[in-house]
């Protein structure tokens, strides 16, 4: 059991899969999904319209069944967590841009 506990993925180890794994299963499915639409909004997201907003967003949902699978021993929601970081840092850096750049324009 120690074998298969070293080599999961830091959030199943932290949603403890291994001791309940049909709530942490949900636990780290969960995780993805919010993460892998966080990372769409920051990075992909286009204004579209509602319809096909949702499905998107149902596609991700149901994409993210087999990521949940391969993110019990492979670093899925880590990875995730770190585009969503560098992507958000990037997003204001880019506001910050434009902000500074519209107001050398207004002078």
């Amino acid at each position: 059991m120690d074998g298969v506990m070293e080599s999961m993925s830091f959030f199943a180890s932290l949603f403890k899969v291994h001791e309940n794994p049909e709530r942490g299963m949900w636990y780290l499915y969960f995780t993805i999904v919010l993460l892998s639409a966080l990372v769409y909004y920051l990075g992909f997201a286009k204004k579209l319209s509602i319809g096909k907003n949702i499905i998107i967003y149902v596609s991700l949902f149901f994409g993210c069944t087999l990521l949940t699978f391969l993110g019990v021993f492979l670093p899925i929601a880590e990875g995730l967590l770190v585009a969503a970081i560098f992507l958000g840092i990037y997003k204001i850096r880019l506001r910050s841009h434009k902000k500074e750049q519209t107001m050398g324009d207004s002078q």
